[in-house]
């Protein structure tokens, strides 16, 4: 690449790495958040699962008008909305925090800022990936954005690292507490609104025939998929194949299960910190962006260093992952202590970095190239799928007995690990 060109593309490796660990900064410390207000863990699980499901409607819509206005406009959209939401979520949980409203109605008002996210914060990662597809060769490409998607792996490190360094004091009288990692990720979206505005020129008008992808929505243990690549690079293509196509159907059973599961346990890994530790919610965020990292950290290893290196087929990097996922989520479920619950998360995790690229391929193997763009359209909405309602259904499980949300996800994968082995082909 050209000087200004890796200029430009360090920039939207900071915009996408911002994004990520902003969302999931806020994420590691709900839990805390939400126990401390009073709230219940129904309450925040909703919080995600609605800005989920509208980033998953909205992803595909402003994918389609990149184009249209322009990848700069796009970008600033998204990491406006992405800035707006985290000061007003923050500004509600300090007004719940110093009592000035109830805990329930500080996180309603939370939920409405972080549909602010779920609507506009979409518009930014397709846009950043249609700007890198028109800057680089067609060898250069491939290389360019699997980099760039490895901006969302490296946020879900370091977004749940950062947290419990990021809760501040009181400021003028008024305490900020656990609300400081909002106000921090909104400055740093501010700082990359403004070097974008800067440095980025405007295309509006010239945006040629480079096209974006729809990002599955960025959270914890949500690591890229890979199907925004495969669709950046497919050319575009009005061939379409159904979800549950005999060709494809059980790779994306597979995906679906997976990911629910994978939601449901990351979701909850928070309550399971605080309750098996037994510590004030605030005193439990260090662990939980220890076990967090730990997590995240686990998945990037199976993605980015075992897989290369051994070289595994779909087929074969799905069952693996399972029966390590398997494990790793009912240990989980029984750990009482934080060593044994991070160390048993993060077998979890690495299991599931096993299936999450295996599923992907796999779906893309599966049919011929005028199918590739429809296909990765389908393993996103598959991987968005399971952060609209796992996080939901987790926390449910986890009302029912603090065991279950893991018990219920190692038994799907141990059921789907057989379902595997019979019905996966590659």
């Amino acid at each position: 690449m050209r000087p200004e060109r890796d200029s430009h593309f360090a920039l939207m490796f900071a915009v996408m790495l911002t994004i990520a660990a902003g969302n999931t900064a806020l994420q590691s410390v709900l839990p805390a958040l939400g126990r401390s207000l009073g709230v219940r863990d129904a309450e925040v699980a909703l919080a995600f699962s609605v800005s989920a499901l509208i980033w998953v409607a909205a992803a595909p819509f402003w994918a389609n008008r990149s184009n249209r206005h322009g990848r700069r406009a796009m970008i600033l959209l998204g990491l406006g909305g992405f800035s707006t939401s985290l000061l007003l979520c923050g500004s509600f949980l300090v007004a719940g925090i110093n009592h000035w409203i109830g805990g329930t109605a500080a996180f309603l008002f939370f939920i409405l800022g972080r549909v602010i996210y779920g609507a506009t914060g979409a518009a930014a990662p397709p846009a950043v990936q249609a700007l890198v597809v028109g800057s680089t060769t067609r060898e250069e490409r491939t290389r360019a954005l699997t980099l760039l998607a490895s901006a969302f792996g490296l946020g879900t490190i370091l977004g749940p690292a950062l947290a419990p360094y990021l809760t501040l004091g009181a400021l003028g009288g008024v305490e900020i507490g656990l609300a400081g990692p909002a106000f921090v990720f909104a400055a740093f979206g501010i700082g990359m609104f403004v070097a974008t505005r800067r440095r980025l020129p405007d295309d509006r008008g010239l945006s040629g025939e480079a096209h974006g992808a729809a990002n599955a929505y960025p959270s914890i243990g949500g690591q890229s998929s890979g199907a925004s690549i495969t669709a950046a690079i497919a050319a575009r293509s009005t061939t379409r194949i159904g979800m549950f196509d005999a060709r494809i159907r059980a790779w994306m059973i597979a995906g679906l299960v997976m990911v629910h599961a994978q939601a449901m346990t990351g979701q909850t890994i928070g309550f399971l910190v605080i309750d098996r530790l037994g510590v004030p919610p605030e005193q439990a965020l260090g662990a939980t962006g220890l076990v967090l990292m730990m997590g995240a950290g686990a998945s990037l290893l199976a993605q980015w260093g075992l897989i290369p290196l051994l070289n595994l087929r779909p087929r074969a990097l799905v069952l693996v992952g399972l029966a390590l996922a398997a494990a790793g989520t009912l240990l989980t479920g029984r750990a009482t202590t934080l060593p044994s619950i991070a160390t048993a998360y993060a077998l979890a995790s690495l299991g599931f970095g096993f299936v999450r690229p295996g599923f992907t391929a796999g779906s893309s193997l599966a049919v011929g190239a005028d199918l590739q763009a429809s296909v990765a359209g389908k393993v996103t909405s598959v991987s968005g799928a399971g952060f609209v309602l796992g996080p939901s259904l987790g926390v449910a499980l986890y009302g029912v007995a603090h065991p279950l949300p893991y018990t219920a996800a190692g038994v799907a994968c141990a059921v789907l690990l057989v379902f595997g082995w019979r019905m996966l082909r590659d």
